[in-house]
């Protein structure tokens, strides 16, 4: 991987953490994860007309990566309205880059060298241990199974629109209209949900939350797009595992801006993911 391709993955880790931190603020967190993809979709929609249009061969991936990524963003929700997000973001994240690099080899046809091999599973093991490090008390067990259940979960599906993606921006010679389409059709397919469930209470929540919804909606758009772009460059399974160092970003945004300790074992967990990501680059 080329150091361009290094430093744009990881700015694209940096607003995916900053996204999800909109999303974990809030006291609903399934409206707050509407209002974000709301934002996206504005953003896309506004930006659609002006950009070459995937080619059709695409379609099928598109249309499934919508599909696996409405699940994602309830299954998200759902993590973070059960558990901290410095325990549910790790587990999401850390988990999918292994499943990406066992499925990429036999659906995408990409082989990774043995110390790439070493390095992701360095990353993985340090994304997964800040994870499971600081569950001290029974109620902080509790809350953390459940949240770590609707984790894994969703590391399933990260890790299914991450291939289809792979599979899908390759296909589509589009990589800027693809990743809108993408976020368009998920928002409207989400708002959709709302309006037929609980249209008025919903309303309600986000009054002067607009902006807040555009700025997330943003990061998120920027930082899969960004990912997507990468993926047309470098293998899919090592822009997957770099992408992931966005717990990284998101611990640092955890102790300085929430005034979260950090132990020094989860310390240790991020140095050996931080380690990990080198290996990657450099192999």
């Amino acid at each position: 991987m080329s150091t361009l391709v290094v430093a744009v993955v990881l700015f694209a880790a940096f607003l995916h953490a900053a996204w999800n931190a909109v999303v974990k603020v809030g006291e609903n967190k399934f409206f707050n994860t509407v209002l974000v993809t709301s934002g996206a979709g504005l953003v896309c929609a506004l930006l659609l007309p002006f950009v070459p249009q995937p080619h059709g061969s695409s379609y099928v991936y598109l249309l499934g990566s919508v599909a696996l990524q409405v699940v994602y963003f309830y299954l998200l929700a759902a993590a973070y309205r059960h558990g901290d997000m410095s325990q549910a973001y790790p587990l999401m994240r850390g988990t999918a880059p292994l499943l990406v690099a066992l499925a990429s080899g036999s659906l995408i046809g990409e082989s990774l060298p043995l110390l790439r091999w070493v390095g992701l599973a360095m990353l993985v093991g340090g994304i997964a241990g800040i994870s499971l490090f600081d569950q001290t008390t029974r109620q902080a067990q509790g809350r953390g199974l459940s949240s770590r259940g609707f984790a894994l979960l969703n590391a399933c599906f990260i890790a299914g629109y991450t291939v289809v993606d792979g599979i899908g921006v390759r296909k589509s010679g589009a990589p800027a209209a693809y990743t809108m389409w993408i976020f368009l059709l998920t928002a409207i397919v989400l708002l959709l949900a709302i309006l037929f469930t609980d249209r008025q209470v919903f309303f309600r929540y986000i009054k002067g939350k607009y902006m807040l919804g555009v700025a997330g909606g943003t990061a998120s758009v920027a930082s899969y797009g960004l990912a997507l772009w990468a993926m047309t460059l470098a293998p899919v399974a090592t822009v997957a595992a770099l992408r992931e160092t966005s717990i990284l970003f998101a611990t640092a945004i955890a102790a300085w801006l929430l005034h979260e300790k950090i132990s020094a074992r989860r310390m240790l967990a991020i140095l050996l993911a931080v380690a990990g990501a080198v290996v990657i680059r450099y192999t």
